[in-house]
């Protein structure tokens, strides 16, 4: 009997799915390998970009998102430069649907500044062209009105400076081109530009030494004089007498950051791009020269000014000669060329040079600003030299030279640089002593003499104790000095019983006051200054007027006549 054998097969069906079932899952497992080469490709990428980003100095990732430039604020956090997203305007030529000399013209409407021929010209190009940097909304909305479809608006990083004119000096500028920021320009934007720049740093402001509203009523009390006294040009600068930060500086004339002008005079900072001999403001300098020297040991020593000083075939005279004999005192209060010059020919060249060259008036002034000039300083410093720079004449200095020599003058005798940048206690810079600690008290009772008997009367404010020195010089002109155009400075610090800040104002070629009209002394011209503006910055900076103090002077009142002087 024959066996029979039964095969079973498997339904087509079920084979069917099974295969499905095996390619769906190579797929996927080729799907997983080719996210896990991706994955590593990424994280490799990144490892690489933060190793390379560290060769650089730092710039890596964490930088994403932040502005390429780091914002700029005052002491107190009010912002002076930052970064913002703002609009340009630009042009496709060949998309215009209009008339371009039609259109340039509606676009000098709306940009008045910028020549129609400079708009016909771009929209008449071959290539595409900016029309605008920086344009406010409200432009971009009129340009957008006209309906041009070749005209766009690209959005660019662009620097601005919310304060307008507010401290430009001081800023300076980043340049800016087609929206990306370059280094050089000038003032803090230069000085501070690898801070700025730093990715680690980006997302932190620099806080600057500067108060805006310090800065604010420094440039507001010069502008004012400026246009009153008819003046070329008006310079100021506030200063910590103990740490040496700067608190406000101004020049005149002024320019805007946000629209950088083809004027390279208004863009000069004089604070520490001008020279200037600055009269009889040294004199205060040269007497505590001569205390600490050992030559002036009295307050009461008199000196022969019954008539003027022939030395060779030179003539020192003074201003407004009283014709009589003048103790220390008398001398500052009523600024004596003759006294304070045979005090210097006393003492000798010496002891004037060590003094002066430790106030570094012999170089550049210290400050972070990379565009400061040097001084000049003389060639020779004979007999008659050593005289004439006693009270100013024959060595030129910018502004903050004597701000500084004049806060070591009555801070106790120590001499520090000054700073842009905001310090902290710890961080106040230990400084020099060039003076004595007795001769620095001593020239604040002085100083503090000259502002109520003598040439600094009208920079008085009460309560203040304000104390300074005039300066009246004339300018150097082809084959010597003009005698009607002057420099005027008045140096000054407060509260003189514990003097915390040093101001000094100066006025370029003043032509006289409405309140003083014709008269363009230092006495009439920057004193009235320097009152207005401490009466302003006082309470600001903490210092409220109190009439009930003031420095001791009454061991000098004796020694006082009943002259009273002017410079």
């Amino acid at each position: 009997m024959a066996t029979i054998v039964v095969r079973h097969e498997r339904p087509p069906i079920r084979r069917e799915r099974l295969n499905l079932t095996a390619v769906a899952h190579q797929r996927l497992m080729l799907v997983l390998l080719i996210l896990i080469a991706v994955s590593a490709l990424l994280v490799v990428r990144l490892m690489w970009i933060g190793a390379v980003s560290g060769a650089r100095g730092g710039q890596d990732i964490s930088a994403a998102g932040l502005p390429p430039r780091a914002d700029i604020v005052d002491r107190n956090g009010v912002p002076l430069a930052r970064m913002m997203d703002a609009y340009a305007i630009s042009v496709r030529p060949h998309k215009l649907i209009s008339d371009p000399a039609e259109l340039a013209r509606k676009l000098h409407e709306i940009f008045p500044d910028t020549p129609q021929a400079e708009f016909y010209a771009k929209l008449t190009g071959k290539g595409w062209a900016y029309l605008r940097h920086r344009a406010l909304p409200e432009e971009v909305a009129a340009v957008n009105a006209l309906g041009e479809i070749g005209i766009e608006f690209p959005r660019e990083k662009e620097r601005i400076y919310p304060q307008s004119t507010l401290a430009a000096h001081v800023l300076g500028f980043a340049p800016v081109k087609d929206g990306e920021i370059y280094s050089g320009g000038m003032g803090a934007e230069a000085a501070f530009n690898d801070r700025l720049v730093d990715p680690s740093m980006r997302g932190q402001p620099l806080v600057l030494s500067v108060d805006a509203r310090v800065q604010g009523a420094l440039e507001s009390e010069l502008y004012s004089a400026m246009v009153d006294q008819k003046a070329k040009g008006a310079t100021g600068i506030v200063l910590n007498a103990n740490t040496g930060e700067v608190v406000a500086m101004a020049s005149f004339p002024v320019f805007d950051p946000n629209k950088l002008g083809k004027d390279a005079d208004s863009r000069r900072n004089n604070v520490v791009q001008a020279r200037y001999e600055l009269g009889s403001t040294f004199k205060p300098l040269s007497v505590a020269a001569a205390m600490d020297a050992g030559v002036v040991t009295s307050m009461a020593k008199p000196y022969d000014a019954t008539a003027p000083l022939q030395v060779g075939k030179y003539s020192i005279k003074d201003d407004h000669p009283l014709g009589r004999w003048l103790n220390v005192p008398e001398t500052l209060i009523h600024s004596s060329n003759i006294v304070t010059a045979r005090i210097a020919d006393e003492m000798g060249a010496g002891p004037m040079q060590k003094l002066y060259r430790a106030l570094e008036f012999d170089r550049r002034p210290s400050i972070e600003l990379k565009e400061r000039f040097p001084t000049l300083w003389p060639t020779e410093w004979g007999r008659i030299t050593n005289m004439t720079v006693a009270y100013g004449h024959g060595i030129a200095v910018t502004p903050l030279h004597l701000a500084s020599a004049y806060a070591a003058l009555v801070n106790g005798g120590i001499w520090r640089p000054a700073t842009l940048l905001k310090l902290e206690a710890d961080a106040v810079p230990q400084g020099r002593r060039v003076f004595s600690a007795a001769t620095s008290a001593r020239m604040r009772q002085l100083l503090r003499l000259i502002v109520m008997y003598g040439t600094g009367r009208t920079a008085n404010a009460p309560g203040y104790r304000i104390g300074g020195k005039t300066g009246t010089a004339e300018k150097p002109s082809a084959g010597g000095y003009a005698r009607h155009a002057n420099i005027t400075t008045f140096a000054a610090a407060f509260p003189m019983d514990n003097p915390q800040y040093v101001i000094l104002a100066m006025m370029d070629e003043p032509q006289g006051s409405s309140q003083f009209p014709g008269v363009r002394t230092a006495a009439y011209t920057s004193a009235p200054v320097v009152k207005q503006v401490v009466t302003r910055i006082g309470p600001m900076l903490g210092i409220l007027p109190d009439q009930r103090r003031d420095v001791d002077m009454s061991e000098l009142m004796p020694l006082l006549s009943q002259d009273t002087g002017e410079d």
